[in-house]
């Protein structure tokens, strides 16, 4: 007989089809309360996404949950606390998905300064016939200050480094194993930088943490980039930035209120958006795909969880 195994949110097909032939998989969005309360003594393992809100609540309606999988590396929409003190575990995908979230992070940036989207509606609209484009902003040599030094932020540093770009960063340690100046002050970060990129974590500790006093030391020549998590930003202050000419531009993956993307940060020659993308390439979304499925077959074997939260 097949182990009971709830899916709370969306997954990749091919990882739901190979749940699904492990399991007995119900889908949340499939079941009525009803149903989902005749299944709920049932249910030991949870499977979610990275995006996904896990509430005390929900736990607690699940009295033989044991597990909690998230596909991402991301947990922030888990409630942790309520986790640990009803003896669930927590599990997420790290490390397999930091190439891709760093390359992207590189992309925005380079796309932001240069303006390259601007620039192909530019020769769609006809208008090279009239004309050379606006000149744009060099990315080599500038200053560039990361909002945490996690495995995102060095591989992004990494990759700055092959631009000669002057690396500083902030944090909650200081990493001296590490060549990059730390700097204990955000607004004294932003002041210093070209270009701010977020690598911090989502969550309480962190929501607003780039908000209009770090947004104006940054300045009119600097600019955001952002593939975390939209709640690190204070999106109204940002697009008062942007509309004020606060500063340059944004680059950004993330929102607030995904998917709902506010029109304000459409349309404009200066914002570079894209659709929580960092990490949806084939490649990783196999691999996370795969730190999921070892987590929750570990579990039922009852062996040690292969990448739980820290």
């Amino acid at each position: 007989m097949k182990q009971k195994v709830l899916k709370q949110a969306g997954l990749p097909d091919a990882l739901t089809a190979e749940l699904r032939e492990h399991y007995d998989l119900y889908e949340l969005a499939a079941l009525s309360a009803a149903e989902l309360a005749s299944i709920a003594e049932g249910i030991t393992v949870v499977i979610t996404n990275g995006e996904a809100v896990v509430t005390r609540d929900f736990i607690t309606s699940l009295p033989s949950l044991k597990l909690i999988a998230v596909f991402g590396v991301g947990y922030d929409g888990v409630d942790v606390a309520a986790a640990r003190d009803r003896g669930v575990a927590v599990t997420h995908t790290p490390g397999v998905l930091t190439d891709d979230v760093a390359d992207l992070a590189i992309g925005l940036m380079l796309a932001t300064s240069r303006k390259i989207v601007a620039a192909q509606k530019f020769i769609e609209q006809g208008d090279w016939q009239r004309g050379g484009f606006q000149w744009t902003r060099k990315v080599s040599g500038a200053r560039l200050g990361i909002i945490g030094m996690g495995r995102i932020g060095q591989a992004i540093a990494h990759r700055a480094s092959a631009f000669n770009m002057q690396i500083a960063y902030t944090g909650r340690n200081i990493r001296g194993d590490l060549p990059w100046q730390h700097v204990a002050d955000l607004r004294e970060l932003a002041q210093q930088s070209d270009f701010l990129m977020i690598c911090a974590p989502g969550g309480a500790g962190t929501k607003a943490l780039v908000n209009g006093p770090v947004l104006d030391a940054l300045g009119p020549q600097g600019m955001l980039i952002n593939i975390s998590r939209g709640s690190v930003v204070d999106e109204e202050a940002l697009l008062a930035a942007l509309e004020n000419n606060a500063i340059a531009g944004a680059g950004l993956d993330v929102f607030a209120d995904e998917p709902n993307v506010p029109a304000r940060l459409q349309g404009r020659d200066n914002v570079i958006i894209t659709p929580h993308m960092a990490s949806a390439t084939w490649e990783t979304r196999r691999e996370m795909s795969r730190l999921v499925l070892e987590n929750v077959h570990a579990w039922f074997a009852g062996k040690p969880l292969v990448t739980p939260v820290p």
